[in-house]
């Protein structure tokens, strides 16, 4: 996977064969990708790579996060649930997402037709993060840590595969992540997990 924020918008995230080919499907939804960045970059928002995708930050603080597939692209916005979303333009990113928290694109020009909507929605998270403000906890069945939510709103096949797991193999990934004390290691694991999710397996088969 990336770690060269240019790479993704040059030759893709990396995780797949098509990386840097021009079947990469960013390459579909590039010009309207190329905008997103330059409205997160135009708001000084800090851009950075997490989960092999471009993530914009403020105070310490992730806002957004773009991803490209194969029928659309994404701007996912972290902390959604501060959001009053007056143009009711969000959408949940999978069936795990318990709050709307992305906009999803069918056309490059869409993005500059909702250009003022996407910064409004920018600049409420980017007060909230200044002024220390964070969503309600949501009480969830599943006690997934929030770095888990985070990789599961930020990767659409992820949360797909995620879903179709057994609750039990679910079960194992909460186990297994909650048991790490720090986030950077709960980090390392999703990645190294990703591909045991895809593969329907739980943490501890092999």
């Amino acid at each position: 996977m990336i770690t060269d924020v240019e790479d993704f918008f040059t030759k893709g995230c990396g995780r797949c064969d098509k990386f840097g080919t021009p079947d990469c499907v960013t390459r579909t939804w590039i010009d309207g990708l190329n905008e997103l960045r330059r409205i997160c970059q135009d708001m000084g928002l800090e851009e950075h790579v997490k989960w092999a995708h471009p993530c914009y930050m403020h105070k310490d603080r992730n806002i957004a996060l773009f991803g490209a597939l194969r029928n659309d692209f994404r701007l996912s916005f972290f902390n959604a649930g501060l959001l009053s979303d007056p143009e009711g333009v969000l959408v949940p990113n999978g069936p795990n997402s318990q709050t709307p928290s992305v906009i999803k694109f069918t056309a490059n020009e869409q993005v500059t037709a909702l250009e003022s909507t996407i910064r409004a929605y920018i600049r409420e998270l980017m007060e909230a993060a200044e002024k220390g403000i964070k969503p309600p906890k949501v009480e969830r069945e599943l006690d997934l840590p929030d770095e888990m939510i985070d990789a599961l709103d930020s990767d659409p096949e992820l949360a797909e595969a995620f879903h179709n797991l057994t609750p039990g193999r679910q079960r194992s990934y909460a186990i297994n992540l909650n048991g790490a004390k720090k986030s950077e290691t709960r980090i390392n694991r999703i990645a190294k997990f990703r591909d045991h999710i895809i593969a329907g397996k739980g943490a501890m088969e092999r």
